[in-house]
């Protein structure tokens, strides 16, 4: 049975990674800024700590050294351009730093594919990075930061992720706006063409690839965490609307499309197919202790 400490677990993606960390039997002790409690699987430990602030002592925080640490938690990840992605970007590098200097074996960080900027087709690991906002300026830079500083000596795991859906109530994409103007009793969507393709992923598969991504040591370094199948944002949004029988009709090209966008982009899955084979596997098996558990 592993010891995990999850950051950011009251967040959006971390409320689920959580859960799922706690149905694969982890031991799961969940972080968040005080007050923002809000539900949090009953099976965690919570812990209130503000570590972008505070001097975190892993022994007096969480009891132990824990074995993982899955750092989820940020600020404005909706909001690209938000002056707090580098403004806060010392305070993460500090924290999983220390975290590594107190014994903590394995790190997990969340990237995001905004680090690569502009790229026409699939991102796989070596990709080159080019970000253009201030959100993948500022993960890109940790993630380069951590990755001189922690050398060999820490099993570190870069979880870049892609378009994330589901669950919209709790986020600030498009789907939530969605929501929101069918709540406003409104009939159109005022939309772009829609015609660029990108990598879409519910966030509960995000939770599932991310759980069998920090219960496995074999493969570190850079993840996609992703579908690996670009879908059109027309066929996305048309088949959201129907599926929630949304009483919206888009009103295409009211936007016009930014000439930044991408045509088509998105994850190769080689990678994660492979640890989400091993992962179901390994359940298929029995294993258990310090092998890598299923999903």
């Amino acid at each position: 049975m592993t010891n995990m400490v999850v950051t950011g677990a009251a967040g959006y993606v971390g409320r689920h990674v959580t859960r799922v960390l706690l149905d694969l039997g982890h031991n799961v002790i969940a972080v968040t800024r005080p007050g923002s409690r809000r539900d949090i699987d009953p099976r965690a430990r919570l812990v209130e700590a503000d570590i972008l602030v505070d001097d975190i002592d892993s022994m007096l925080t969480f009891g132990a050294v824990p074995d993982v640490l899955v750092h989820l938690a940020w600020t404005d990840g909706f909001r690209h351009n938000a002056r707090s992605h580098l403004e806060q970007l010392s305070a993460h590098f500090r924290f999983l730093t220390s975290m590594a200097d107190q014994g903590i074996g394995q790190i997990a960080a969340l990237g995001t594919m905004h680090e690569i900027g502009y790229w026409e087709g699939a991102i796989d690991e070596s990709t080159p990075t080019a970000p253009l906002s201030l959100y993948g300026i500022a993960k890109d830079a940790l993630r380069r930061g951590l990755q001189t500083d922690l050398g060999d000596e820490v099993v570190f795991q870069w979880l870049r992720c892609f378009y994330i859906y589901g669950d919209d109530r709790n986020n600030q994409s498009i789907f939530t706006r969605l929501l929101d103007a069918a709540d406003g009793h409104k009939t159109t969507f005022p939309f772009t063409s829609g015609t660029n393709k990108y990598d879409f992923i519910l966030v509960e598969e995000l939770a599932r690839q991310i759980a069998a991504v920090v219960s496995q040591q074999e493969i570190g370094g850079i993840i996609n965490c992703c579908s690996g199948t670009p879908v059109s944002l027309a066929e996305q949004v048309e088949a959201f609307i129907a599926h929630n029988e949304l009483p919206l009709s888009l009103e295409y090209g009211a936007f016009p499309d930014r000439p930044y966008d991408s045509p088509g982009v998105w994850g190769d899955a080689t990678l994660i197919n492979e640890i989400m084979k091993r992962s179901v596997t390994s359940t298929s098996t029995g294993d258990s202790g310090d092998q890598p558990h299923g999903v």
